[in-house]
């Protein structure tokens, strides 16, 4: 009984420190492809069990799919662009279209993946990563203001409130470390809805209509559609996904002690096409390992799948709750902005961050990184560039971040993977400060 505690507790420390990035990642895209409350509760739910199944999927190492390792798998923020982008454009039957195919491909190349990281190397995701993260602060932004459409948009109570919040979950990182750290984000808005409610902008009328108990209903949102610009965009971030998953694999066996090999990491991409594909069918999210997990791994010493067997139990347990999911829908959307400031933020910064294990020392590396970023940004902003074009070149040209991320594929290619036709010893010509010096 005292070991099913500790295990329990620990396991709920988990299902804690992932939580926020679990909840907040539905109700971002589900508010912004403007889904009704009842909606919204069952994606935050659905969300959840999945998260469990996918976690679960994971740890469960056999002989067709599972690394095996303490990994606790979520909704990827990666993906929070381009479904907003394809719901918006295309619908919401297209999203899940696009995950499951893209699952699919996922186990599919979950054999090969190795052999294709060489045309996604640090320069490439770090700069897919980057242009995710930047298209997505305006959302962020309008959210500070109270939310696009508000009548009282830019009232300075939600400008208060919102970087309020931000400043609590700066604060909790600066003064704080270990746990309270992993959790300042869950944190920041716990004590920003709290705040609200005393300023009258929370409803909790809709929390006691939301049942108690409900049941997994596959295409909830209707008959998933397939259309091509969706299911190249969803690849593409699960693409990167993968990269990133491949650093939390490798950081855990190092902690565990755990030795991985190819077959290992097959079967850990295998896993992740499952939960991808799973959560397309149940109307979720895509999903991916969790870093912030492997530092609570770390930091509590505790190594034991079992206890990730029980945050996945745990997981699928309050997917099942509505009423759990209803409270966090009635988080104000002042409250979610100051954390996403704080949330996309970090997505650019870990784009920045992956970029800096890419040698600047080459003229091709830079020009991936600007051409790249610059195309992301400019589709995305200025969508209409490409509008007088034929509908089969828009495919590729119509989302920012498919425009961005085919660009530093095409130019790595083109600087790093193609040999160059200079003759090693050659004079090479080099431009400094506009003059050619042999």
């Amino acid at each position: 009984m005292k070991n099913s505690l500790k295990t329990f507790s620990l396991g709920f420390q988990h299902v804690l420190a992932m939580y926020a990035g679990a909840v907040i990642v539905p109700l971002i895209v589900g508010g912004a492809l403007g889904l009704s409350f009842e909606q919204l509760t069952y994606l935050v739910s659905i969300d959840l069990l999945a998260c469990g199944i996918a976690t679960l999927l994971q740890v469960w190492k056999n002989r067709f799919f599972g690394i095996g390792l303490p990994i606790m798998l979520g909704c990827t923020f990666t993906a929070v662009g381009p479904m907003i982008a394809i719901g918006t454009q295309y619908g919401i039957s297209s999203v899940y279209g696009a995950i499951i195919v893209s699952g699919l491909i996922v186990v599919l190349i979950a054999q090969y993946f190795g052999k294709l990281l060489k045309f996604f190397p640090p320069v490439v995701t770090g700069s897919v990563v980057t242009i995710i993260g930047i298209t997505l602060i305006p959302t962020a932004i309008n959210n500070m203001a109270g939310g696009q459409g508000n009548p009282e948009f830019g009232n300075p109570k939600f400008l208060m409130l919102s970087f309020g919040v931000l400043v609590i979950i700066l604060l909790l990182n600066k003064f704080f470390t270990g746990f309270i750290r992993s959790i300042s984000i869950l944190l920041g808005m716990i004590i920003g809805t709290i705040a609200a409610s005393f300023m009258g902008l929370v409803d909790f009328s809709k929390v006691g209509e939301a049942s108690w108990v409900h049941m997994v209903q596959p295409f909830y949102f209707g008959t998933p559609t397939f259309e091509l610009t969706p299911i190249l965009t969803m690849t593409l971030v699960n693409i990167v996904s993968l990269i990133e998953s491949t650093g939390v694999y490798l950081a855990l066996s190092s902690i565990c002690g755990q030795k991985l090999s190819q077959q290992d990491l097959t079967k850990g991409y295998r896993a992740e096409g499952l939960a991808i594909m799973l959560g397309g069918i149940f109307n979720a999210l895509p999903y991916t390992a969790y870093s912030q997990n492997v530092g609570l791994v770390q930091l509590s010493g505790v190594k034991s799948k079992n206890t990730i067997f029980m945050a996945g139990f745990i997981l699928v347990i309050l997917g099942l709750v509505p009423k759990i999911a209803a409270i966090t829908t009635i988080i104000p959307e002042p409250v979610l902005g100051g954390a996403m400031v704080a949330m996309f933020g970090m997505v650019v910064a870990y784009g920045i961050k992956m970029l800096s294990n890419v040698s600047f020392d080459t003229q091709g590396n830079l020009l991936i990184i600007a051409c790249s970023v610059g195309m992301g940004l400019g589709v995305t902003t200025v969508p209409e560039m490409f509008a007088q074009l034929p509908s089969s070149v828009q495919i590729l040209t119509s989302n920012g971040i498919v425009a961005g991320s085919l660009t530093a594929i095409a130019l790595n290619i083109m600087f790093n993977v193609i040999p160059s036709s200079k003759a090693e010893g050659k004079n090479t010509v080099v431009s400094i400060e506009g003059q050619k010096v042999s």
